[in-house]
């Protein structure tokens, strides 16, 4: 069940459908050169045709409820960078939460939080989870970063005795001897294309931009890297400078006030996640620069959409980001029912783009939508 089936590995359906899909938001669109040039799947490639699109469908839905019984409530590991500005985390928490006490599954949650930098702590805990494996049903992993945490990956999907979702990425690379039983995100490549569209019809052609790139890897290589492709080659923009923040508020304040001090001539500043979008509008409206600079975040986080109400972020890739704690729930209930090989084997959520432009009606709506089960506004934590 953990071992990737080659049969799906087909890639024809995906390079006909993908623009089309990429709309709707359910296949990402990258574009590469070919198929042996990257080390890791795309959705397209491994999702048997229409379990993608059946699992949106579900989660979109209203519950149905789990008929079975329970000898006891199920208990779910969550190993995931919580403890970060982003508020993805916690609302996919809340999400997955509220969808299973919709579907009348009992369950209890064990968390293990960590920031995103701190890979060696994810460790620790994968290592604790193995060790006591027959504690858990599910366990569900954020990677620090993907290439970084392959190996403990490898070593959860490699356990028969729960099993393994990852959260926040869709791309299962190529060379893991055991793959987990699902993945659940947004596309960061259909985002970045997406959101390259809209800034060049929004800015035009020959413009000169500064980035605050988060770290490394895969992740950031499609946010921050896909876009710059896109923008450069379809628009002529100039890239004058990239600051790795490591996806940290201050990695962002830093990035930024080196830019407005010396870059004056970029007039857009590119983050790749919240906490270094809320960094950067800081560090601009310290120095009384949010009016000059057009900035955008990643996400459409509750943090992100008050920033463009206030007037100091002008854009965002906007996931609805409760689908992905919500489709999680429908796994585990399908897997309760032994009904998982009707699942996608990546799931992905839908991504639009929220700016200043916007009335506040039509962002509320987005709003609603986004977080129909973990609410309306920035979370306290």
């Amino acid at each position: 069940m953990k071992q990737l089936n080659k049969a799906l590995l087909t890639t024809s359906a995906f390079y006909l459908c993908a623009a089309a899909a990429l709309a709707e938001g359910n296949l990402p669109l990258k574009e590469l050169p070919g198929i042996a040039d990257r080390d890791y799947w795309v959705p397209g490639e491994v999702n048997a045709e229409g379990k993608l699109e059946a699992l949106q469908a579900t989660t979109g839905a209203v519950a149905v409820k789990y008929s079975g019984t329970q000898d006891g409530p199920l208990q779910i590991a969550m190993i995931y960078p919580s403890a970060d500005t982003s508020d993805f985390w916690a609302r996919n928490y809340l999400a997955m939460t509220k969808r299973l006490d919709e579907l009348s599954i009992e369950y209890e949650t064990t968390e293990f939080a960590s920031r995103q930098i701190e890979h060696s702590l994810q460790s620790t805990y994968a290592n604790q989870v193995v060790q006591d494996a027959d504690l858990y049903d599910f366990v569900i992993f954020g990677p620090s970063e993907l290439a970084i945490q392959a190996d403990n990956i490898d070593k959860m999907a490699s356990n028969d005795g729960f099993a393994t979702f990852v959260w926040a990425f869709h791309t299962p690379p190529k060379d893991l001897t055991n793959q987990p039983d699902a993945w659940f995100d947004f596309s960061s490549a259909a985002g970045a294309l997406t959101m390259c569209d809209y800034m060049l019809e929004r800015l035009g052609n020959d413009v000169t931009m500064a980035m605050n790139r988060g770290i490394p890897g895969i992740t950031d290589d499609q946010r921050s890297g896909d876009f710059k492709a896109c923008v450069e080659r379809k628009g002529n923009w100039t890239t004058v400078y990239e600051h790795y923040g490591e996806y940290q508020r201050e990695g962002g304040f830093d990035g930024t006030s080196l830019i407005l001090q010396a870059y004056p001539e970029a007039t857009i500043i590119h983050n790749a996640n919240t906490a270094m979008a809320m960094g950067s509008v800081e560090a601009q409206v310290a120095a009384g620069k949010e009016k000059e600079v057009f900035s955008t975040g990643w996400g459409g986080t509750g943090l992100e959409l008050d920033a463009i109400r206030r007037g100091e972020l002008d854009a965002t890739p906007m996931r609805m980001g409760d689908d992905v704690g919500a489709a999680t729930a429908e796994a585990i209930k399908a897997h309760m029912e032994s009904r998982q090989d009707e699942l996608p084997f990546v799931f992905l959520g839908r991504i639009t783009i929220a700016h200043d432009q916007m009335s506040a009606e039509e962002l509320d709506a987005l709003e609603q939508e986004a977080f129909r089960f973990s609410g309306v506004g920035a979370l306290e934590r």
